[in-house]
């Protein structure tokens, strides 16, 4: 029957818990590879030491700007850090959202930058700040090798950025020359961090046993707090320093090669970056919803949806969109949302074939958060034997659009994960405006450490 055909296509999507459990299993092992200074460099997940030693103690008061890029929008914030009575600390916000024109990601580092800046301009003079030199934090969510805090190289991009002349380059660098070239307004950028950063030290204020932060937006990545003992490209041996794991590239040396299916192949094939980010590839809101189409032609093709014939638009590569995913999947049963999305896409869809959508994006989804949590539960073992406890109490950052807005992906993933750790108490809280909260204060922390060490 129909139902059996679709069924058996649908099926590659399903993980078992053995198969889950491999995926850990060799997720710490590229996390070990990735940490040892003899196997960095081959190791998929880069595990990059990020500066970040101490959490905040919410003793930093004062005005910050925080700067957030990661995707195609782009955030400039004011945050005031000041004190309050009951809890210590209280951090207001202000923020706009800015988004980067398409030849600003692609051109030169330089027309990318110039654009970052002006942004930086308009927001100082909507808000009267043009006179004032103000501590900035910069959430940069890309692959970046640290040598300290405020100086960062940039590996590779990805999410489809391209911008020339930045890759091997110092980030802060590229941003403190664009403020001069405009040379009308001036800043002292002291912290550049990663989202997976910001985001965790944003939830370390709601709960000081937050040490992991992820990711699942646009790209997918988590970062934790690591014993610097074993942090090896970085001196020291006291302490725990914050890595940035860019997981997202985990499978990009063949550690998934079992796990993906001709849809990811080619997803893969026709990004911007073919090779690279084949974990992200599989999880995150930039490729969700392609995945999706291309079940979808996939069951076409084989005459088990529309009558076999594919519309215009279903057939556009990028045309079927992840939030598509996400409110196909809240259609509470009555498939009238399901229906109207379809026919904005040019098809004439039957119940039976609104079902059908509905089950091929549950499936896409549903492994997504399944893979995810496997990666999560791999982090979370790693930490408890590096420190070993019997029992880990450990609590999670989240942001990211997929996260939030998906309806089923967090549960599914918080089950996933809890079922992979069996010797870890894990609570997860939602991240509020964590990269741009979490860069500000982030900024205030080196500014006390900066002071302190001047003194």
């Amino acid at each position: 029957t129909v139902d059996d055909r679709v069924d058996q296509i649908l099926s590659e999507f399903r993980l078992k818990k053995q198969e889950l459990q491999e995926v850990m299993r060799r997720m710490q092992s590229e996390m070990e590879r990735g940490l040892r200074l003899e196997t960095h460099e081959e190791a998929s997940v880069k595990m990059l030491p990020t500066y970040v030693r101490s959490t905040p103690e919410g003793s930093e008061v004062g005005d910050f700007l925080a700067l957030d890029l990661g995707g195609t929008n782009f955030r400039v914030m004011l945050v005031k850090v000041g004190e309050d009575e009951e809890r210590g600390w209280k951090v207001e916000t202000k923020h706009q959202m800015y988004s980067i024109p398409e030849d600003a990601m692609t051109g030169t580092a330089e027309m990318l930058f110039d654009y970052i800046a002006e942004c930086i301009s308009d927001f100082l003079d909507k808000h009267n700040m043009k006179h004032k030199k103000l501590p900035l934090g910069f959430t940069f969510s890309f692959p970046v090798r640290h040598e300290d805090i405020d100086k960062g190289i940039l590996l590779n991009w990805t999410k489809g950025f391209k911008a020339s002349g930045a890759e091997g380059n110092n980030v802060v660098g590229l941003l403190r020359d664009a403020i001069k070239r405009r040379g009308d307004f001036e800043m002292d950028v002291v912290a550049m961090v990663n989202d997976t950063v910001a985001t965790m030290i944003s939830c370390y204020y709601e709960d000081r046993s937050c040490e992991v932060g992820m990711i699942v937006g646009t790209g997918c990545n988590a970062c934790y707090m690591e014993e610097m003992r074993t942090v090896e490209l970085v001196e020291g041996e006291e302490g725990r320093m914050c890595v940035n794991t860019e997981w997202g590239a985990f499978g990009d040396t063949g550690e998934l090669e079992d796990f993906r299916l001709e849809y990811d192949r080619v997803v893969d094939e026709t990004s911007i970056n073919p090779g690279q980010q084949l974990y992200e590839k599989i999880i995150s809101g930039k490729y969700m919803g392609e995945l999706v189409r291309l079940v979808l032609l996939k069951l076409v093709n084989e005459n088990l949806l529309f009558g076999g014939e594919a519309s215009d638009i279903l057939k556009m590569r990028g045309s079927f969109e992840t939030k598509l995913v996400s409110q196909i999947e809240s259609d509470t049963g009555d498939r009238k949302q399901i229906y109207n999305i379809l026919t904005t896409i040019g098809l004439m869809p039957t119940e039976l074939e609104c079902d059908i959508v509905r089950l091929a994006c549950e499936s896409v989804s549903t492994r997504a958060a399944h893979m995810c949590g496997a990666g999560l539960a791999g982090v979370i073992n790693h930490m408890r034997e590096r420190r070993k406890q019997e029992m880990l109490k450990i609590t999670v950052g989240v942001d990211g659009s997929v996260y939030k807005l998906h309806p089923s992906f967090q549960h599914k993933f918080q089950k996933a994960v809890q079922d992979l750790t069996p010797h870890c108490d894990i609570t997860f809280i939602q991240s509020e405006e964590g990269s741009g909260r979490g860069a500000a204060l982030i900024s205030a922390v080196a500014c006390k450490m900066a002071c302190m060490l001047n003194q």
